[in-house]
């Protein structure tokens, strides 16, 4: 699950593990220039059970001429629109891509970072769920697994709040753990959910009063996870529908603060995609890693190692009944597309910075 951390600090035999395959880079000339470099965020290659050791382990398998180096900007995608900037972009693939970061990408770069993708060249692309998209008009991107962020609390202290507004009522005072769009993943699909919900003109007016309710913003999803949930200190927090499936070992688990509530049966979907860099001269073994990824066996992988939603259709992958019972998906699942987010994304996120960021 993106800039999750579910475990502790890397042990020594993990880091074993990923040695060789793994650049920390955060100037141009890291990797291996042999091998596929593919650029992503740290859980996706450093936590207890990543999904990218796995990836690299069974594409090397299932192709012996190949080779895989991970490599993690210290800047995310801001790392890569500064390289084009300089002509210096040195990786083939980008693994983790949203749509909100691929509309930062084109609102602050005039240049082609991503090429359009060959989608024949791509075995397994008629697998992909009908419902999710970037709605990129230059087709640039494929989701390899999607998540849904909810509200995860405790039904001991709360009954789930019915609507976005019902947490604005008195029984929810002091109550809500969210995280600042400016620097989380959740915080910002929370953010964005509520301008879905009441609009350009109306969510800066919501936030008001969820703060005059007592809303508690944190900086990071880890942080305000780990720490204040964790810690027991309020009842709810803006996090992930899937919530339950790491929580739910034994026989009979506690999930009683692992509650997962849809407000308006609604929840955020933040697909996560791959691309291939415009200057990339490895674009045939990066659409062969891209079909792989698609794969029956890489999606089930992803999915229990992410902890999220395989991007294929139901019929073409096969997951663990834990998963079934456990993840749970919004019957309504909002999203804003490619064109929604278009030069709006930017002054969305400020204007809601000057007030709330600091809170």
């Amino acid at each position: 699950m993106r800039r999750r951390t579910f475990v502790g600090a890397v042990g020594g035999s993990t880091v074993a593990g990923v040695a060789g395959c793994l650049t920390r880079d955060s100037t141009p000339g890291g990797g291996d220039g042999d091998a596929l470099r593919i650029a992503t965020y740290p859980s996706m290659v450093e936590e207890g059970d990543p999904a990218g050791v796995w990836l690299k382990e069974a594409f090397e398998s299932e192709y012996p001429e190949a080779e895989i180096s991970w490599t993690v900007p210290e800047n995310g995608i801001n790392t890569y629109i500064e390289r084009a900037r300089q002509d210096a972009v040195d990786a083939d693939v980008y693994f983790g891509l949203n749509i909100d970061e691929l509309v930062r990408v084109d609102d602050s770069f005039d240049g082609q970072l991503f090429r359009s993708l060959e989608r024949d060249r791509i075995e397994g692309v008629d697998r992909l769920r009908d419902d999710l998209t970037f709605g990129d008009p230059n087709d640039r991107v494929l989701p390899y697994d999607t998540g849904y962020i909810s509200l995860v609390y405790d039904e001991s202290v709360l009954a789930p709040p019915e609507s976005l507004d019902a947490l604005l009522d008195t029984e929810y005072e002091d109550t809500l753990i969210t995280q600042n769009a400016q620097s989380s993943d959740p915080g910002l699909a929370f953010l964005l959910w509520t301008i879905a919900e009441y609009g350009a003109d109306g969510y800066l007016e919501y936030w008001r009063a969820l703060r005059d309710n007592g809303v508690q913003i944190l900086d990071g999803w880890s942080e305000s996870y780990f720490g204040s949930y964790a810690e027991e200190e309020r009842p709810m927090i803006v996090s992930y529908s899937t919530d339950q499936v790491f929580h739910a070992t034994g026989d009979e688990p506690d999930l009683t603060r692992h509650q997962i509530a849809f407000p308006n049966e609604q929840g955020y979907e933040n697909p996560e995609g791959m691309a291939i860099f415009a200057d990339s001269d490895k674009a045939d073994l990066a659409a062969d890693f891209m079909a792989f990824v698609l794969s029956s066996e890489a999606q089930a992988e992803i999915a229990r190692r992410n902890v999220q939603f395989p991007a294929v259709a139901d019929d073409h992958v096969e997951l663990d009944e834990s998963f079934a019972q456990y993840a749970h998906a919004p019957a309504e699942p909002v999203a804003f597309t490619y064109d929604d987010l278009r030069g709006n994304l930017d002054g969305w996120i400020e204007d809601w910075a000057r007030e709330f960021a600091s809170q």
